[in-house]
């Protein structure tokens, strides 16, 4: 009996120890991924308030050295800048907003058997994942509709996503079916159903959709690009993007001295590129890492309860 004892002591000992190894070496693993995902963020941020000599030599690697601000200083005082950040903000609001009402009415309706022909618009709708007409004709269909040059191309191409709409759906499908049939019986209808009873309980995935939305809006610049020639509606992105090839190509600089690009050229002047990269990405980067934390807590649960039927 006694052997008996000591022998389970043992095991208890040796799978304790093994628990505590298990334990440390987990940590240890994860703390060292988080340090090599953390480092690119504190690498721009270190070298954009470095000194600019040392950072375009590349010696500033882990520490500042020379510390000032005036990189951010000059960049903020980029003529049409507050302009653009107004563009970008009220795009991404908007656009968001927009992105994920739509996805949760589209899903909502998808899980609706009465809903006329609903498989067909619902395989409709997610074809368009992997087809599309290319750029010309997209353009062309974007200035037949008149939205070339018009602040709502930022916004309309981007409402009706099929991916978010087949995260809201499947997570729609999770939600007990008799708290819509609860409801219809005291006399709620369709849309009454959507915003009082569905829309509640669909906040861990509508909270994912908006992560994607917001993140996508506020990076993109490409569409600027293609559909955008009046500068007052330029975002913030594309006018920061302007500015990075301007400051690597000093003599293109000097050639473009023209109406805005001339404050670029007279920033540039006192960096280098490298300061100017990375000032720039700071900028566009911060927003987005500081909203983030604000959905993380729905991100998680909301991802996989969309991701997982049942």
């Amino acid at each position: 009996m006694e052997l008996s004892l000591t022998e389970k002591k043992k095991e208890k000992k040796v799978r304790q120890t093994d628990d505590l190894w298990f334990k440390i070496i987990n940590y240890t693993f994860f703390v060292v991924i988080t340090l090599i995902c953390a480092y690119p963020f504190y690498y721009l941020i270190i070298n954009s308030i470095s000194n600019n000599e040392l950072s375009a030599l590349g010696q500033i690697r882990f520490f500042p050295e020379g510390i000032h601000l005036e990189n951010y200083s000059q960049v903020l005082q980029l003529k049409g800048l507050p302009l653009a950040a107004t563009v970008s903000v009220a795009r991404t609001v908007i656009g968001t907003a927009a992105t994920v009402l739509a996805s949760a009415f589209l899903g909502f309706m998808f899980t609706q058997e009465k809903m006329w022909k609903r498989k067909f618009w619902y395989r409709f709708v997610v074809i368009t994942m992997y087809f599309n007409a290319g750029l010309i004709p997209l353009f062309i269909t974007m200035k037949t509709l008149g939205l070339t040059n018009s602040f709502w191309v930022y916004i309309l191409p981007a409402v009706v996503q099929p991916f978010n709409i087949i995260l809201v759906k499947t997570y729609i499908e999770s939600i007990p079916k008799s708290l819509q049939e609860a409801s219809e019986m005291d006399g709620a209808g369709i849309i009454q159903v959507f915003f009082r009873v569905i829309l509640p309980n669909c906040t861990p995935i509508l909270a994912t959709v908006a992560i994607f939305s917001a993140v996508g809006q506020w990076n993109s610049f490409q569409d600027t690009l293609i559909y955008i020639t009046d500068q007052s509606l330029y975002s913030l992105q594309y006018l920061l993007y302007t500015y990075i090839n301007q400051a690597n190509s000093l003599a293109q600089m000097v050639k473009n001295t023209s109406g805005s690009l001339s404050s670029i050229a007279s920033a540039a002047t006192t960096q280098t590129p490298t300061s100017i990269r990375m000032t720039v990405s700071v900028i566009v980067v911060l927003p987005i890492m500081f909203i983030y934390p604000l959905f993380q807590k729905y991100f998680v649960k909301g991802i996989m309860l969309g991701a997982v039927k049942g």
